[in-house]
């Protein structure tokens, strides 16, 4: 009968009846360790630049290559465009030619490389995988601040550890926050923004005296430092090394990074990894980035030029600067937010570094090329005339 209450169709009007009475105020509740979480607001210039096309930017806030990718990356990419039935697949799974050109390049063997969507997947993979509520995590600070989402997004719980020299890798007063029930270190090998380099005998100590902890090491500026501790891969299990190709080798759009392990870390993280989630137009950029290494290492020797060049002049100038292994330096600068400011005015994209702790009045410079450091100086010279 159409006047009877049948039990489902009952339930059902109810129901229906009662969301619409409570729109607006029901929603589904995220993870509660995410209530107290920031997401990671990155400050960017790109707005910037692409609101003065008659300007030539010089963008050093991010720490990327100042000059483009070699000529044989777009001839890659250019061949690999012209043939048909290419973007409408899926990628290489596993980027397998791409791990094998990275086997000789890290010296390592191809099942100690997972090749990620920029290094940031690799960290997040490293956090997914072993970190769970509760769980403590050593941070010397101050670091690269999206791997803290990274840690607190899983529920775990960042442990800040600054030294008594800021710009010191202080491995033995590391060594006294760090407890056995410590689930993970995150060291940045050099530090980002501080330059602090550990070496690879300090790694290797700090591996054997802490066995039941995960050591991830961020190289991200390794072939600006030329020092490693890829060579502690395989010697000991709780190790991860990340690397990317988004700083010297010019191909941040492209989102291309990978960490090496041992076997029992990379058999845990292969738990997790999507094998199809690095796009093939990376996978192509990084081989034939690593087909020209004669290219990138004259831009590693303009960069270390340039930073003497750029320490030399701001000397003259009445400013201190801080060099680093990687390819930026820190500068100290009265009114650091002005001084950025007058600066973009120039056209020049620098890093306010001074609301992090005891980075009072600096501001990160990624170092370009020699030409392009003496455009920069004439730059930063009519903006300090305005200070």
């Amino acid at each position: 009968m159409r006047g009877s209450t049948e039990p489902g169709n009952g339930s059902r009007s109810m129901n229906i009846a009662g969301a619409d009475s409570h729109r607006g105020e029901a929603h589904p509740e995220p993870a509660r360790w995410l209530d107290n979480l920031a997401p990671y607001d990155p400050v960017s210039s790109l707005d910037k630049i692409w609101a003065k096309p008659q300007q030539i930017p010089f963008k050093l806030d991010w720490n990327e290559s100042t000059i483009p990718p070699a000529p044989g990356v777009y001839r890659a990419i250019v061949n690999f465009l012209s043939h048909s039935n290419h973007l409408n697949w899926y990628p290489e799974l596993g980027s397998h030619s791409l791990c094998h050109a990275l086997s000789n390049y890290v010296d390592l063997p191809e099942e100690n490389i997972l090749v990620t969507n920029g290094s940031d997947d690799a960290l997040e993979l490293v956090c997914k995988t072993y970190l769970e509520p509760g769980n403590r995590v050593v941070v010397p600070m101050p670091t690269y601040t999206h791997f803290l989402v990274y840690v607190e997004a899983r529920g775990a719980q960042v442990v800040p550890f600054y030294s008594s020299d800021l710009f010191d890798s202080a491995v033995d007063e590391l060594r006294q926050v760090l407890t056995q029930d410590t689930k993970l270190v995150y060291l940045v090998n050099p530090n980002n923004p501080t330059g602090v380099t550990y070496s690879a005998g300090e790694v290797a100590g700090l591996l054997e005296s802490f066995p039941n902890t995960l050591f991830l090491v961020d190289e991200a500026y390794f072939e600006f430092h030329g020092e490693t501790v890829m060579g502690l891969v395989g010697r000991y299990e709780n190790l991860v090394v990340t690397r990317t190709f988004s700083k010297c080798f010019g191909i941040a759009g492209l989102r291309m990074g990978y960490l090496c392990t041992g076997p029992s870390v990379m058999r845990q993280l292969k738990k997790l990894f999507n094998p199809k989630s690095v796009n093939r137009l990376g996978q192509i950029a990084a081989m034939a980035c690593l087909e020209d290494l004669d290219y990138y290492r004259a831009f590693v020797r303009e960069v270390t030029q340039a930073k003497e060049l750029f320490r030399s002049e701001m000397a003259k100038r009445g400013l201190n600067v801080i060099i680093t292994p990687a390819n930026f330096v820190n500068m100290k600068v009265p009114d650091p937010p002005r001084f950025c400011r007058l600066l973009e005015e120039e056209g020049v994209y620098v890093r306010d570094r001074s609301s992090l702790p005891r980075m009072e009045s600096y501001v990160r410079v990624s170092i370009p090329s020699v030409s392009q450091m003496h455009e920069v100086i004439r730059r930063i010279d009519r903006a300090l005339a305005r200070l």
